[in-house]
């Protein structure tokens, strides 16, 4: 019962997070699992599937707004979904089973952090870069297409291993490649993406046998109701302040995981 009443506080406080600035998800909660003395591995898998149960009430509110461009969602699942199979696979058949492979899950966790926070701190410069007529930017979107592809065939390999990068990075990729697309429709295009993709990265991570389910009930008890309050408590503090500390923060632990583990 102390368990699991400590993890309820902490998905109610990572909720909270979320609900206050729109990032923290996974990049606050895999850590926090991990410096809580659950085993790395049991952290990303049970993180997965808490993003995909708390994002999915997202997903249907902006089906129902029609602010999904869902051939963009598809040109991005054909890449990422394929890549976490591919990665569960590999995780499941060429690893041993009593292989303590947490220092490579930490690694690819702390790099992803590490972009996470860049991308937090310059995202609208990323837009505003993005949308300049360089020769650069031309290639890209003359060729985004193929781009997309590849981007969604990293995103499943870093968000298996990291159970990072489904969202604020994934966000990144979007504003470089469509940099016209308004803001709500690459918020809704990234949930739409973010739902199935991790939601089959969890279900290998289960096949892997490394989900904690008490874990995971206690995580969504404390964070459903906090995410809501979170958002209502938003319009109320300077929600780019908030960002650039939690930015900072994430920088911090992803330098931790790189160098230090």
């Amino acid at each position: 019962m102390p368990d699991l009443l400590y993890f309820i506080l902490c998905g109610a406080g990572v909720g909270l997070a979320v609900g206050l600035t729109g990032v923290g998800g996974g990049s606050l909660m895999t850590p926090l699992l991990i410096f809580s003395g659950i085993p790395t591995k049991i952290a990303i898998g049970t993180d997965l599937l808490y993003a995909a149960a708390t994002k999915s009430g997202a997903l249907i509110s902006h089906q129902r707004q029609q602010t999904i461009k869902w051939n963009v969602v598809l040109l991005l699942l054909a890449g990422s979904i394929p890549a976490s199979l591919a990665t569960s696979a590999a995780l499941k058949l060429l690893i041993a089973k009593d292989t303590d492979y947490s220092a490579g899950l930490e690694l690819a966790l702390g790099i992803m952090l590490i972009l996470t926070s860049i991308v937090v701190i310059f995202k609208s410069r990323i837009k505003t870069e993005a949308i300049e007529e360089s020769k650069h930017n031309r290639w890209i979107h003359q060729h985004r297409r193929p781009v997309t592809f590849v981007a969604g065939i990293l995103l499943g390999l870093f968000v298996t291993l990291s159970s990072v990068g489904a969202g604020a990075f994934c966000t990144a990729l979007l504003l470089t490649l469509f940099p016209r697309l308004p803001a709500l429709n690459v918020i809704g295009t990234d949930i739409a993406h973010a739902v199935p993709l991790t939601l089959v990265a969890g279900l290998g991570h289960v096949w892997n046998e490394s989900v904690s389910w008490s874990l995971l009930a206690g995580l969504l008890m404390g964070s459903l109701p906090a995410v809501h309050f979170g958002a209502k408590l938003a319009s109320k503090i300077p929600n780019h302040i908030l960002q650039r500390i939690l930015a900072f923060i994430l920088f911090g632990i992803g330098l931790k995981f790189v160098f230090i583990s």
